[in-house]
């Protein structure tokens, strides 16, 4: 058949296949709304990945999958196409995808981790558009409800819960002034922080050195903030300057 045929472009025109397209694109339509849903808490936050982000990702998850289930109108028809086609193989491949996404989103710096529940939730959010895709509507009605509730009210809850916070520190000693780890753990404790020793690592340059490790509060209610443990550390003539944050974000 000529490729350029009055026939061959009316194909892909005609009422099913136009219909099939209605369907697909409400499909697309629902997973960009329940996306944006979702984005709405992050970008509410200001965090990198907002609305768009989420939107984009759900949207195309939901394109991605939908499509297989309809071979038989790929190329308006004229194309060949499997006798079985496996959606768990595109689904794969839509994991694969957003793993690098979600990658690209975490961030660290020195002890501060940040950007894990957004790549959480970028990952959730396409699981979101693949099961729209797949016709699972009102399981992906509860998980963008669930996500979004998680994500909102999640903080609140793991603050009522016993919990111990933990912060980075990162103290720079100066010459002839070695510290020694009883001495570091009693400053931490005299602040209400305990040392985890194993997170401790030492960089020694000439005769100073460099001290970075995790502290956390001996519980709930001790721990003093980061600008009072400040003052207190400001207070020893052996640190030359030092370095506070929260140990994740």
């Amino acid at each position: 058949m000529d490729l350029m045929s009055k026939e061959w472009l009316d194909a892909f025109w005609t009422v099913s296949e136009l219909r099939a397209n209605l369907v697909i694109l409400c499909n697309i339509l629902g997973a960009l709304l329940l996306g944006l849903l979702v984005g709405y808490e992050r970008s509410y936050h200001g965090r990198a990945a907002g609305m768009r982000t989420y939107g984009m990702v759900c949207m195309a998850s939901a394109a991605l999958t939908v499509f297989v289930g309809y071979p038989e109108y790929w190329f308006a028809g004229h194309g060949q196409h499997a006798a079985t086609i496996d959606p768990t193989r595109v689904v794969q491949g839509i994991v694969t995808g957003i793993g690098f996404l979600g990658a690209g989103v975490i961030m660290k710096e020195g002890l501060n981790i940040s950007g894990l529940t957004t790549a959480a939730s970028i990952w959730a959010s396409s699981a979101i558009g693949v099961l729209v895709g797949i016709g699972f509507y009102g399981a992906a009605i509860a998980l963008t409800l669930l996500s979004s509730g998680l994500m909102l009210w999640g903080a609140r809850l793991e603050s009522r819960l016993p919990s111990r916070h933990a912060i980075g520190v990162s103290l720079h000693f100066g010459a002839g002034h070695p510290p020694s780890q009883a001495q570091v753990a009693e400053w931490l404790l005299q602040s209400g922080y305990e040392l985890a020793e194993k997170s401790i690592a030492i960089t020694v340059d000439g005769h100073r050195s460099e001290w970075s490790f995790v502290a956390v509060a001996v519980d709930r209610h001790t721990g003093a903030s980061l600008p009072l443990l400040a003052d207190a550390l400001q207070t020893h003539p052996s640190i030359e300057r030092f370095q506070l944050s929260h140990a994740r974000n």
